[in-house]
């Protein structure tokens, strides 16, 4: 999937979304499989230079591998969890043996992309060391994807991994975000007791605050309280829904792009990418049906545009969960 908003024109977490909207897409799309496998084989050529499982993380518009050639965990972990979904719609009898290739990136990521030590994602393959070896991206910490991993695997590894990610959320929202329950982009000091980064640490002065990694946490916990039963993210995705509400009035039109884990807003504006996730957090309150179907129709007027990847995969994304054609591998 080509990516606008980006440094580069294709990233692998695009790559990521467009495989995993496709496998979800196999009984509605006679190309799903089709595009599946193609852009399966770009993820393919295009291999980190410190691991050859995993996907360097950005292309330029020739397709060249630019920035280091090295991975992003947000989009490995995505590839995987496509591969699986493909496994379980198309099976792994046929010319691509999705399964193996499943279990050959989620090795890959856990040797690379985990910290042994802490049980806590990395920001990449390039992440061990320094102040980043104690840093991770909350939108990485993906319960349903880890439940999928260790299903595929038997690697019990994934329960803890899951599990330390389910503890740091609780304790974040606990002491930051007792009001809003929202969780930071970018997380430090996950030796000890995790806490949010300080401005600037890896993108920008918003690195603590919700913004453009971690508005994808509401659809992210969301999905796995939606699928499990006793998942933790339920109370977690239910402070963030009973926040946002309240917080706009019950107004999705009024959900901005960013906000202090305090909840004053940190940019204006609106963004699919915010707005969608927040959908997901409202299937988890029974008491939130008008409230969801006024974010499903402001959704719904979202165009998608082919040319940002960021936008359009996690509207979709979001869309087939509303629509019951989410796929859980």
């Amino acid at each position: 999937m080509l990516s606008r908003d980006a440094d580069h024109a294709y990233v692998a977490e695009g790559q990521g979304y467009g495989m995993t909207v496709a496998a979800m897409m196999a009984g509605k799309d006679t190309q799903a499989k089709k595009i599946f496998d193609g852009i399966l084989k770009f993820v393919k050529a295009h291999p980190s230079v410190n691991n050859k499982d995993l996907h360097a993380a950005e292309q330029d518009a020739n397709c060249k591998s630019v920035n280091g050639s090295d991975s992003a965990t947000d989009g490995d972990l995505e590839i995987a969890y496509g591969l699986l979904i493909a496994d379980k719609v198309w099976g792994s009898a046929g010319s691509v043996n999705y399964l193996s290739e499943a279990r050959r990136v989620i090795n890959a990521i856990k040797a690379s992309e985990v910290n042994s030590s802490t049980k806590f994602p990395l920001l990449g393959d390039w992440g061990n060391d320094g102040k980043y070896k104690t840093a991770s991206r909350s939108s990485d910490w993906m319960p349903g994807h880890f439940r999928a991993f260790e299903k595929a695997t038997g690697d019990s590894t994934w329960g803890q991994i899951r599990t330390k990610a389910e503890n740091a959320v609780s304790q974040l929202q606990s002491q930051y975000a007792s009001k809003t329950g929202l969780l930071p982009d970018f997380v430090v000091n996950t030796g000890s007791t995790p806490k949010p980064a300080g401005a600037n640490f890896l993108e920008g002065k918003y690195d603590g605050a919700y913004s453009w990694n971690a508005c994808r946490d509401p659809w992210r916990l969301g999905a796995d309280a939606i699928t499990v039963q006793g998942s933790a993210a339920l109370n977690q995705v239910r402070k963030m829904n009973t926040w946002i509400k309240s917080a706009t009035g019950s107004d999705p039109a009024k959900i901005n792009t960013g906000y202090t884990l305090a909840g004053t807003k940190t940019e204006s504006g609106e963004h699919p990418c915010f707005t969608a996730p927040f959908a997901v957090a409202a299937m988890t309150d029974p008491g939130s049906q008008e409230w969801l179907d006024k974010l499903f129709t402001q959704i719904n007027n979202f165009g998608p545009d082919s040319s940002d990847y960021y936008g359009t995969g996690i509207t979709l994304q979001v869309l087939l969960i509303l629509s019951g054609n989410f796929v859980a591998p």
